[in-house]
Parts: C-alpha cells; structure tokens; sequence
C-alpha cells in the first residue's frame, strides 16, 4: 500500500525519471479539501512539444484496483488533456479482472498555502468533446431542464449560456455564495478547449470552495 502525503519545494515541481528526466508543472490551488490518499498508483501527462498534439501520456504504473493519482502539467490545454483523461476513465471503468468498486481517480495539484500536495476527485465526471456528437447529445438531452448552463471561455469571461453578461471567476462564486437562483439547480459546465489544465483546476477548485451545500455541480461536463 502507498500512502501519498508530501512536503516538495516551494516551486511545486515533480520530476520523474525515465530514460531522461521529464519535468511536470503541477497545477496549483490554495486550501483544498484532500490532502491524503491511501493505495494509489500514478499516470503522468507531459508537456512535450515534441510529441503528438504536445502532450505524452505514461501510464505504465497505473494498477486497476487502486486510487489512481494523474499528475498534468498545467500548461497543456484542455485539447489536449482531455482525449486522454476519457482514455483513462474508460480503462477502469471497463475493467472487470481486479476492479475495485471503491477506488476513486484524482488529479494532483499543489496547494499553495501549505506547500504540500492537493488531489481533486473527478471519478464521477463524464467529459463530452465536441467531436463526440451522439454521446453528447444524449447527455445533454438527459439533463435536468432546470440546470443553470455556464459557458467559460477564460477565467475572466464566463456567463450563463445564451446571456450577452460576463463574469470573472470571483465574480461567479460570489454570485453562487449568495443568490439563491443558484440553490438546488444543477450547474451545468460548458468549457472551452483552449482553457489551460491551470485555469480548468482553479474553476473547480473554486466551486469545491463554495460554501453551500445547496450547490450541485453537474458530473458531465461540455468541452467546445
């Protein structure tokens, strides 16, 4: 059994050996809620402009039946990211030797005001590309109809899908904190697929942070 729980350099950067030593610029949160996972196995997304679209994938350490820790660097796209993470996700999901019901899948960050390692949980999310038509469609059909749909360009150009208004990021939560349009309905994610890796874990770091159990994130998130 591994058990996750490091203190790391300030400049939060994981290096992993390999045939040569690759580097990944974790992205970074303050005050996160998860600090400790038990029974874990890593996979790695590199930036490498090298590669294929930018982005190589290691997940040679990955064992099925534990939490699965995956460590993005935080100058990738969601493009890029994104094929891949579904990649991920339907391996385990479709696994039946060694599966374990209980195990979860989260992204590493680092929180800056502990100097320490963060994960956030996103077994239960479902990404829908804009290449993926039928299998959107059908989750977007799905959705309640009452669901509050956001369309986030940047972290400073978000609205309600439709509205001609925009909001930054801190704008949003504070809207979220206190206007109770948004208690009991369903927030609904529409994200562009320029967002960096960074500002896609600032935007759910932020939500996680809202202080309102009323809040309800949608598990199936729009990547356009």
């Amino acid at each position: 059994m591994k058990y996750f729980k490091f203190l790391i350099p300030v400049l939060f950067i994981m290096t992993v050996a390999c045939s040569s030593d690759k580097v990944i610029l974790l992205p970074e949160v303050k005050n996160a809620n998860i600090h400790e996972i038990l029974d874990v196995s890593p996979a790695y997304l590199f930036y490498d402009s090298t590669a294929i679209n930018g982005v190589e994938l290691n997940r040679k350490n990955l064992i099925i039946s534990t939490n699965w820790l995956i460590n993005v660097d935080k100058r990738l796209t969601l493009k890029q990211v994104i094929p891949n993470i579904q990649f991920l996700q339907n391996k385990k999901r479709g696994a039946e030797m060694h599966k374990n019901e209980e195990a979860k899948n989260y992204f590493t960050c680092n929180d800056l005001s502990i100097k320490n390692l963060a994960f956030l949980d996103f077994t239960e999310v479902y990404y829908h590309t804009k290449d993926s038509v039928e299998t959107t469609q059908k989750a977007l059909t799905s959705l309640k109809e009452n669901s509050i749909h956001f369309q986030v360009e940047t972290l400073k150009k978000i609205k309600v899908l439709n509205s001609k208004v925009f909001k930054n990021l801190e704008e949003l939560v504070s809207e979220l904190q206190t206007d109770s349009v948004f208690k009991q309905k369903p927030l609904v994610l529409h994200l562009s697929e320029s967002l960096t890796f960074q500002d896609y874990i600032s935007l759910k770091s932020a939500l996680v942070s809202v202080n309102s159990e009323a809040l309800i994130v949608d598990s199936n998130e729009f990547i356009y």
